[in-house]
């Protein structure tokens, strides 16, 4: 069984999809994860984002696995479990920017896609049901509206202790949907066959509630 559910940063993809796949009972791969794992790598590297060149030679050094403890995800960047060190502003920005380069997707998407001919999966990202999974069982696009996605970002970069202005949360938001809309390679857009959710009014129970019940009428 292949769930992807694709959508705009901040649209709650992540944890909609980690519960959805908790109570299934399927893997949930967080493929943003990878990529923020590679930003980080890239960041350390002391590569910058316009370095299209240094960012393709550094890539190939980066080794980037999931592996499942006790059932939760764990990014594995050089041996080094990172999950506690890629949901930063710095690396946010930096792995979207990286994302769009060809020889990082291509390395990135091959882990993703071996994974999921082997085991079920509910799978999250930007691209998901139009390059990585084209074949899913049930495709999902989440949304908010960058005012409500801000206010999420804004809160868990609060409740971590870091001082942020929600005003310009949404404006890195707004500018982040429109590189991912117009990248050259895999862009941000709802599949075909997607069905849109937006989440703008809805709380997490809701979501998963209104999605669950979208697999059992499709599956």
């Amino acid at each position: 069984m292949q769930i992807a559910i694709d959508g705009p940063a901040g649209a709650g993809k992540s944890t909609i999809a980690k519960r959805l796949a908790g109570e299934s009972g399927y893997i949930y791969v967080d493929t943003g994860a990878m990529y923020r794992a590679m930003a980080l790598f890239l960041l350390r590297q002391g590569v910058s984002p316009d370095d299209r060149e240094g960012i393709e030679r550094a890539c190939s050094d980066a080794d980037i696995t999931i592996k499942y403890i006790d059932g939760e995800q764990n990014v594995i960047l050089n041996g080094e479990n990172v999950n506690g060190l890629i949901r930063t502003r710095e690396v946010s920005n930096m792995a979207s920017v990286s994302s769009v380069n060809g020889k990082v997707r291509k390395k990135l998407v091959a882990l993703q896609q071996r994974l999921a001919a082997t085991e079920d999966v509910v799978m999250d990202g930007r691209d998901i049901g139009t390059v990585v999974l084209p074949g899913a069982d049930v495709k999902i696009f989440l949304t908010a509206s960058p005012a409500v996605r801000a206010k999420r970002r804004y809160d868990e970069l609060t409740a971590k202790g870091e001082a942020c202005d929600i005003k310009a949360v949404e404006k890195e938001i707004i500018e982040r949907d429109e590189r991912d809309m117009t990248r050259e390679i895999s862009p941000l857009k709802q599949a075909e066959d997607a069905i849109v959710v937006d989440t703008s009014d809805m709380d997490i129970d809701e979501v998963v509630d209104t999605i669950r019940n979208l697999i059992s009428q499709l599956c």
